[in-house]
């Protein structure tokens, strides 16, 4: 069931503490809230090694709660669904292509054991994942999805896969020799091939992109190929045949998502006021992925989100001051707690390229499905020039009024080794926009004074900008 707020009396928002949280629980409860059966009080999570939840503070609403409880039990509906004879596929990197055509068969689903990176994070390393990577010759000096290979490994956070996905060529290196050490270990993967995205020649066939680039036609053809391949390998899994109409009803449902992120996202991010907090945010955005492996309840959860905003923003009210600084934020970071942060500075959220834009984009629906997932998957900012990323980070930040940038580099992510740079150079030399280049570690309590004073003074600086 659908948990419903009543919207008649909306208060001022307020963030608050996983303690807290249980006696709002309670609150809620009381007064007629109605749950999902993933749902109860955030608390109980940490009995299960979510430790970092106790360092966090949380939007109070009841649609907030929903969204992390969705969250914090996708192991658990993985585990259902398995027992229940789902077939389950992996699918890594390539960021929300994959999971479209699973969703699209009537027995299977996706999630992405990538989103193991994480996992130092919230069980702040007190499980075995880093540890069994390190002892695999994966160390640190690796992008921290590397966790991703002790949790399959120990098989203490989700289910084998029936069919491991991954795709190869335009992709993180470090993502590429994790995901190969991984086969050598006994997981095989279907691997498919992603062509690097480029400008067209004068002599070739354009097409455009969702997002606003093109590629020539060659390289979304070869894209094309290779996803009729996928389709093939997850219809042998699935035991059925994926048509054409399946797959359209599968983009379709994609794309009630989408709909739904892209609406939450314009209320947050043009609000006089934040109505969202920037966790909150950042955790809503990853659900376009694979819909935290449900994609009708995913998409129940936004609902719950956007009618949440929509009531903040009729009644005037939200998180902070007016006067925040409006920041766009580049990377996911891999310590939550960094997005707490932001607003502790003086902060809102104004914006985000969390590296899977295309992902956020509407697949189109008027072309035959393999040929819009085509042009879906190759319009990825990663598998392009850093050039294209840079210039849809200034686009957007542009059209959503951000006041400075943050780029938040991911320990030993081969990608961020340059990126930042051209990012950084892109931003100053179109919109004369501040801009601070930070990392930011699984664990950052240590760093977190240098973090802060990184933050604070990209946000004085902005402030100093707005003085006529």
């Amino acid at each position: 069931m659908d948990t419903q707020a009543s919207n008649a009396t909306i208060t001022a928002p307020r963030q608050i503490s996983l303690a807290d949280w249980d006696a709002r629980h309670a609150a809620l409860r009381a007064s007629g809230l109605v749950e999902p059966w993933y749902g109860g009080p955030l608390g109980r999570h940490v009995a299960d090694g979510d430790f970092r939840l106790r360092h966090l503070r949380f939007d109070d609403s009841a649609a907030s709660l929903r969204l992390w409880n969705f969250l914090l039990t996708e192991e658990d509906r993985l585990h259902k669904a398995r027992a229940s004879g789902i077939k389950l596929i992996g699918a890594m990197k390539d960021l929300g292509t994959v999971p479209v055509i699973a969703f699209s068969a009537s027995r299977t689903a996706a999630f992405y054991p990538d989103g193991a990176w994480w996992i130092p994070c919230v069980m702040e390393c007190s499980e075995s994942s880093l540890e069994i990577a390190d002892g695999l010759g994966i160390d640190e000096s690796f992008c921290p999805v590397r966790a991703m290979l002790g949790a399959f490994v120990n098989r203490e956070h989700f289910p084998v896969p029936d069919l491991l996905v991954c795709s190869a060529g335009a992709t993180c290196d470090d993502f590429s020799a994790i995901a190969q050490r991984l086969e050598s270990l006994g997981f095989p993967v279907f691997w498919w091939e992603m062509p690097y995205r480029r400008t067209p020649g004068q002599d070739e066939q354009a097409v455009s992109l969702p997002g606003g680039f093109s590629a020539p036609r060659s390289l979304v053809d070869a894209v094309k190929a290779e996803l009729g391949r996928i389709t093939c390998a997850i219809e042998h899994v699935a035991g059925e045949h994926l048509s054409d109409d399946m797959l359209a009803a599968g983009i379709r449902s994609a794309n009630v998502v989408r709909r739904l992120l892209c609406d939450l996202r314009h209320e947050v991010f043009t609000a006089a006021i934040s109505p969202l907090p920037a966790l909150e945010l950042l955790i809503a955005e990853m659900l376009a992925l694979h819909f935290c492996s449900d994609r009708e309840e995913c998409a129940k959860v936004l609902e719950d989100l956007v009618r949440e905003v929509t009531a903040r923003l009729r009644q005037g009210v939200g998180h902070g001051s007016p006067s925040a600084v409006r920041v766009f934020w580049v990377n996911p970071t891999a310590d939550l707690r960094a997005m707490n942060l932001l607003e502790d500075c003086g902060g809102r959220l104004c914006g985000t390229d969390f590296l899977f834009a295309h992902a956020l984009d509407v697949i189109p629906e008027e072309l035959p499905p393999l040929e819009a997932l085509a042009r879906m998957a190759i319009a990825d900012p990663m598998v392009g020039p850093a050039s294209d990323r840079a210039a849809r980070i200034c686009a957007d930040a542009l059209r959503y009024g951000a006041e400075a940038v943050v780029i938040a580099r991911i320990p030993g992510a081969s990608h961020c080794a340059t990126e930042g740079g051209v990012i950084a150079r892109a931003v100053r030399s179109r919109l004369g926009l501040p801009v601070t280049d930070i990392e930011v570690p699984p664990l950052s309590d240590s760093l977190a004074v240098t973090i802060r004073t990184r933050i604070e003074a990209l946000v004085e600086t902005a402030l100093e900008k707005r003085t006529p």
